[in-house]
């Protein structure tokens, strides 16, 4: 196994090392719970780095959105070069789960949109998992739900030899059983291809590296990891291990028995239909279930097998489903970084899934298993997970709790930057106000985040400042997450000098280029405008010497003033350090990371061509005639329940939106 290894021209400086200290100590003491409270741009990162680095275990960072866990990735791969550093989010760019409205007598099938890229990366982390021990995983709250068992995943890998004894065609046949399909025209991702005694196999985790055996008779002559464009040899390993196509396999002598517990259930469920005299109920789920159960016998595998999975992994009625966390071996470290939105998050999942499928089996379109296709309660979660490190500048009651609010602060930034000043400004004639605050920036070459309390607003105001010839885009959580974070990155390069949204510009954005956060409607009570969301809206403006901070109200509501004075607090301990130390402050200096795309080698998606499609428009009329034909598409096949058709007539709409702003 390869050590945890940093590689970085920077060592822990400030008050990092005690930080790091105390953390490992607690961890050595076996404390279960410990708070990392951190403020904005004081490294938090790096401190986590350092401590995964002393401890030398397998670690899963937990970030609670997809833009937020993508920057924790790029990071955390950035200092560990050497190690395996994955990424684990949902797979789905649009889901419309199964669902039945009973007041309508309304059926809408399952309609999703799984995004390869993802699902390829999935694969990579639990193939990282169950090979290596020196893994990293920064994972969104995806990592609670239901994948299949890692045992059966783990037992049904095959381990190719050289020099090995292997029957071809059993191979091939083990190749089908582990959900690969043979493909010998279109070699992608989850296919092999035969070519005489070669085959040709592109593992789920992979997308440029493909495994060829060349077997001579029943002997492995040959083992090579090839290029799958040019079949350019990369490396020649003397053994390779195939891991399956889906987490949800099964081995072939175990199918029969898990049809016969499919059946039980069925006829258990079939006759309290019959006693209760629901026919409809009876009919509909003796169909639907026997035409899965006959997908099962033929290939392994149904539409919907996740619903089985309860009879996939023998678990109980009721038992927690598998999940990413099983993956890990048990002395795994756990970060829960921005806890304070992480941990409700995670204990908000179970409910609203639970009640979707209650009224599915209900009605009969779903076996009572399908309720334990889920995510996991938040006492499951509780007894899975180890050592824990909450870290957030804000820390919740939860985390509180369990330390006995217990916390280890770290408030000095190694660059000796302070906590922005705030300004409080009037509400009246603020946007116009606001502009002359962003061409000022601008000058500078600096960056400018705006946060609004509406979507439609922060649309609007888009519109508005593109019409000034500000470059600004605005972020929404309609936009994918690979999208996201290619915004991200376009801000920090100076592609876009203003970004606008309503709360996704909070936590973890590590925007060293940004030096004015601007919070319009500061002094409107609520989520958005609560004293913890202000202290980390602040915190987005920490990462800069010039960094300053506007609150447009026209009153100081307590939530203001806590935050203010907080900032006062932090501010007047970072000048005593910077003075006692004889630090000049200093802008955070660091590299922009590659697009997520080119760090995973992933390829052009379909988007991607539509911008190139985008350049030919000539003129605006033709554009919105599109636009006008894309809209009633759209709402046709959304009249039709035909979501996913929809979902990506959506995508190209909103394209076209902002290729519209150019016309203005």
């Amino acid at each position: 196994m390869r050590p945890f290894k940093i590689q970085a021209t920077y060592t822990p400086t400030g008050d990092q090392p005690q930080a790091i200290a105390q953390i490992c100590q607690g961890l050595d003491a076996n404390q279960k719970h410990q708070i990392l409270k951190g403020v904005t741009g004081s490294g938090k990162t790096f401190t986590m780095a350092n401590i995964i680095e002393q401890v030398q275990r397998p670690t899963l960072v937990l970030a609670h959105n997809k833009t937020l866990a993508a920057q924790l990735f790029s990071e955390f791969r950035e200092l560990f070069p050497d190690n395996a550093v994955e990424y684990f989010v949902s797979y789905y760019d649009y889901y419309q789960p199964e669902a039945y409205i009973i007041n309508t007598d309304t059926f809408i099938e399952k309609d999703s949109s799984i995004n390869d890229d993802i699902d390829k990366m999935r694969h990579s982390a639990t193939t990282s998992l169950l090979s290596r021990r020196d893994v990293i995983i920064v994972s969104s709250v995806s990592c609670i739900y239901g994948i299949g068992d890692p045992q059966t995943y783990k037992k049904m890998a095959i381990t190719i030899e050289k020099g090995g004894e292997l029957d071809r065609d059993a191979f091939l046949r083990s190749l089908v059983d582990i959900q690969y399909e043979r493909n010998d025209i279109d070699f992608h991702r989850g296919t092999f291809r035969v070519r005489g005694d070669i085959i040709d196999i592109l593992p789920a985790d992979k997308r440029k590296e493909a495994i060829r055996i060349e077997f001579f008779g029943d002997t492995v002559e040959e083992i090579a990891i090839i290029d799958p464009i040019t079949g350019e040899v990369l490396e020649q390993p003397k053994q390779c291990l195939i891991f399956p196509g889906s987490h949800y396999v099964t081995d072939q002598p175990s199918v029969s028995g898990i049809i016969n517990q499919i059946q039980i259930e069925l006829q258990d469920r079939l006759q309290f239909y019959k006693k209760e005299n629901k026919l409809v109920e009876y009919q509909r789920l003796e169909s639907r279930t026997m035409h899965d159960i006959e997908m099962i016998q033929e290939i392994g595998y149904c539409s919907g097998i996740e619903n089985y999975s309860r009879f996939l992994t023998g678990r109980k009625p009721g038992e927690a489903p598998p999940t990413l966390l099983d993956y890990f071996p048990k002395d795994f470290l756990l970060f829960i970084d921005e806890s304070h939105v992480s941990v409700p998050q995670i204990g908000g999942m179970f409910k609203g899934d639970r009640s979707r499928k209650e009224t599915l089996v209900e009605f009969g379109f779903r076996l009572p298993a399908a309720l334990d296709n889920r995510p996991l309660t938040f006492s499951e979660f509780e007894n899975i997970v180890g050592q824990t490190i909450y870290v957030s500048a804000t820390p919740a009651k939860y985390e509180l709790g369990k330390t006995g609010d217990k916390h280890i602060d770290q408030i000095i930034r190694p660059t000796g930057l302070v906590d922005p000043q705030i300004i409080v400004k009037p509400t009246k004639d603020q946007v116009n106000e606001l502009y002359s605050e962003i061409n000022e920036v601008i000058k500078r070459g600096e960056r400018i985040l705006i946060t609004t309390l509406t979507k439609r607003f922060a649309e609007e105001l888009t519109q508005y400042y593109s019409k000034l010839e500000i470059k600004c885009e605005y972020l929404h959580s309609e936009i994918d997450s690979i999208e996201r974070v290619e915004i991200i990155r376009r801000l920090r390069s100076g592609e876009i000098d203003v970004l606008i949204g309503v709360n996704l510009l909070r936590e973890g954005l590590d925007l060293p280029e940004v030096s004015l956060v601007a919070v319009l409607d500061a002094d409107k009570q609520g989520f958005l405008r609560s004293a913890s969301s202000l202290i980390q809206t602040t915190g987005r403006a920490a990462r800069n010497v010039n960094g300053k901070v506007l609150f447009f109200g026209d009153t100081v509501t307590d939530a203001m003033r806590t935050c203010i004075d907080e900032t006062v607090r932090r501010r007047q301990i970072q000048t005593e350090y910077n003075r006692q130390h004889n630090i000049t402050p200093k802008s955070i200096q660091k590299n922009i990371s590659k697009p997520l795309k080119e760090i995973y080698n992933l390829e052009s998606d379909e988007r991607d061509i539509l911008d190139k499609q985008q350049k030919s428009y000539s003129s605006l009329s033709e554009l919105k005639k599109d636009m006008k034909q894309l809209r009633a598409e759209m709402k046709e096949a959304a009249k039709e329940l035909n979501f996913e058709k929809a979902a990506t007539l959506r995508d190209r709409l909103f394209a076209l939106q902002k290729l519209e702003l150019s016309f203005l």
